[in-house]
């Protein structure tokens, strides 16, 4: 729980109550959740509208323990809604989620791992959707490679035959970033174009972009006249492109386009969701799983995220 705003040493693991079912919500068993970088930022009081004292975590999974609308064990997965925000979120061993937010999963898989899919895999097919029709061997540039939709996203572009070129800041990652399926990896020092123009001179096709709002006009120089860029992340935590100008930055074809996760909440996510834990069952997509904390590791955990050490995603799992 989070009484107010500040660094990671503001998380603090407390006992209260289970929460009690009331009509429209299902009180669920939290067996693991992912971190998330929108965390961060409500923990930093960055988060519009969040009240304090607050129970952090847009997502989590685990199992039914009382509903008016799922059987007791049913497993289920959680993501968005206002999770974390407006009532209290995944952080718990006890979640009291509003019913419609809860998408039914079969899977045998552990459950850090299950908990490592949800929100970034989500985000990661949906940004992709947002693109529109792809053909195999068609470019694809993403920013932000190494953050848990970075790494998802290209799972899902090497089975469906995209080039893909990924940045990272941190060389060490590189290696990282091609065991997830990079065909290319650009080490970013400020700035990629001399490295993405020599490996496609008229620019990728697509470029999703996870970094946000100082990026996004490099980004718009950068792909392929007629092309797409889609922004679906603010790792730099910044929300405002100042001084934006659309005619201006926008190249006469080419498309600016955006992916909100909370479009996939609740039964929206449900069948692409089961094909993605199916897909990482069958070893056809990687969980990207960074690193497992315990629930009284939260605080090292944030301090873990804040510090950018992870190549994928960080999970803490209830033990």
């Amino acid at each position: 729980m989070v009484d107010g705003p500040g660094g990671p040493e503001v998380l603090r693991v407390r006992e209260v109550p289970v929460p009690e079912v009331r009509d429209g919500w299902t009180l669920v068993r939290v067996e693991a959740f992912g971190l998330n970088r929108s965390e961060l930022m409500t923990r930093q009081g960055l988060s519009p509208n969040v009240r304090f004292p607050r129970v952090l975590g847009i997502e989590c999974v685990g199992v039914v323990v009382e509903s008016a609308r799922l059987p007791p064990g049913a497993k289920v997965a959680a993501v968005m809604g206002e999770m974390g925000r407006e009532f209290d979120g995944g952080y718990a061993e006890y979640a009291l989620l509003p019913d419609d937010l809860l998408i039914p999963v079969q899977t045998d898989l552990p459950s850090e791992v299950f908990a490592a899919l949800p929100e970034t895999y989500l985000t990661a097919s949906g940004s992709l959707a947002a693109f529109g029709p792809a053909s195999p061997g068609q470019s694809l540039l993403i920013r932000g490679g190494t953050s848990s939709v970075g790494m998802a996203t290209l799972s899902l572009a090497r089975e469906r035959g995209l080039v893909t070129i990924a940045t990272t800041r941190n060389r060490d990652k590189v290696a990282a970033l091609e065991k997830a399926g990079a065909s290319h990896v650009v080490v970013d020092r400020g700035d990629i174009g001399a490295d993405v123009r020599t490996l496609f001179p008229d620019g990728p096709d697509f470029v999703l972009d996870l970094i946000g709002a100082p990026t996004v006009p490099g980004s718009l120089r950068l792909v392929k006249r007629g092309g797409t860029v889609c922004v679906a992340g603010m790792l730099s935590g910044e929300w405002v492109i100042p001084d934006f100008q659309p005619v201006a930055a926008i190249p006469s074809g080419t498309k600016l386009t955006a992916f909100q996760s909370n479009d996939i909440r609740g039964a929206s996510g449900g069948e692409a969701l089961q094909a993605i834990v199916d897909g990482v069952a069958n070893g056809v997509y990687q969980p990207n799983l960074d690193r497992v904390f315990r629930l009284e590791q939260i605080v090292q955990a944030h301090a873990y995220m804040e510090a950018n050490q992870a190549a994928g995603k960080v999970v803490v799992r209830n033990d």
